[in-house]
């Protein structure tokens, strides 16, 4: 009587040890992008998500779970179970940004995530409206000392990239201008575009168009070499200031419980992916400089990035809670 329960038992267990060792991937994986679909972080998201799944032999499937700068899509990944089958798409705003500007987060971003991999910088640009009468980053540094205070810069919103850029870049410069925010870098753009406002340091990948039809003027990019999209336009180096490099990136990350040959074979795919010319000119395409970087590097980049920008924000005054 007893051995039917016994090898009714040993039944069901047969697929559970199978799944158990079954070699990963073994099904599709969920990238979480903390941002609203049609973004530029989800066109990078959803390249990088490709690239990944063919590396991986399983369909890379993104999942946007966007709202309040990326914490919800954040604690969202935190609460999925950590085999490996949910990773993130962050940014600089989602892995950084946000540690200064929230006080009350339920999770320490550095704590909880495990970089992956690095898959690119997006470089910001020093924007005019065309309109302006500055042709060089120095033109306008004159312009801004020479009329204090009667110039304004639009930001993406309070506490952005795009915010803490043209706060960096007055303070460096001594020179003052008006915030204003927007709610986006659209509303920004079209503003900046219709000459409402004059000035704006936003990211390359939104602002090409604009620039290639002559309604906005670049003067510099804010990496330390050329973008590839931008050849002619100089670094805010070359354009004589040298020190101010702001740029958005975007990585993968994984919750830190993931098993480490887990985030290992993530990561040794993503490398792969980016190793790939199709991949690098894809990511060019849409204004992403690849700069690859292992789990490793990219750890040491990420502190050194919390190290750099919460003070700012400190600066800045700004605030999400």
């Amino acid at each position: 009587m007893r051995r039917r329960p016994l090898l009714a038992l040993a039944t069901l267990a047969v697929p559970c040890v199978a799944r158990a060792q079954e070699p990963y991937p073994s099904r599709p994986i969920r990238m979480i992008v903390p941002f609203a679909a049609g973004g530029a972080a989800d066109v990078v998201a959803r390249l990088t998500a490709q690239a990944l799944g063919e590396q991986l032999g399983q369909p890379v499937v993104v999942e946007n779970r966007g709202g309040s700068g990326g914490v919800i899509g954040s604690e969202a990944a935190l609460a999925a179970p950590p085999d490996g089958y949910t990773i993130v798409f962050h940014t600089l705003s989602s892995a950084v940004l946000n540690a200064g500007l929230y006080r009350n987060l339920s999770f320490d971003v550095r704590r909880a995530f495990a970089a992956i991999a690095l898959i690119g910088l997006v470089p910001n640009v020093v924007l005019v409206n065309a309109k302006v009468p500055a042709r060089t980053l120095a033109e306008l540094i004159a312009l801004l000392k020479r009329e204090p205070g009667k110039h304004s810069y639009a930001s993406s919103g309070s506490g952005t990239i795009t915010h803490l850029s043209g706060h960096l870049l007055l303070a460096k410069t001594g020179t003052e201008a008006i915030h204003v925010p927007y709610r986006g870098s659209g509303p920004a753009l079209a503003d900046l575009m219709a000459g409402t406002v004059e000035i704006m340091v936003d990211t390359l990948a939104g602002v090409l168009p604009g620039v290639r039809g002559g309604q906005l003027r670049a003067l510099a990019v804010t990496t330390r070499e050329r973008s590839p999209a931008l050849p002619d336009v100089p670094t805010t180096a070359e354009a004589g200031l040298p020190g101010f490099e702001t740029y958005n990136w975007h990585g993968l990350f994984a919750p830190t419980s993931v098993p480490a040959p887990i985030r290992a074979r993530l990561e040794q795919a993503a490398l792969a992916a980016l190793a790939t010319p199709a991949f690098q000119r894809r990511l060019v395409e849409v204004g992403v400089d690849p700069r690859p970087l292992d789990a490793a590097a990219f750890g040491g980049f990420w502190d050194e990035q919390l190290a750099l920008w919460i003070p700012i924000i400190r600066a800045s005054g700004a605030t999400a809670d």
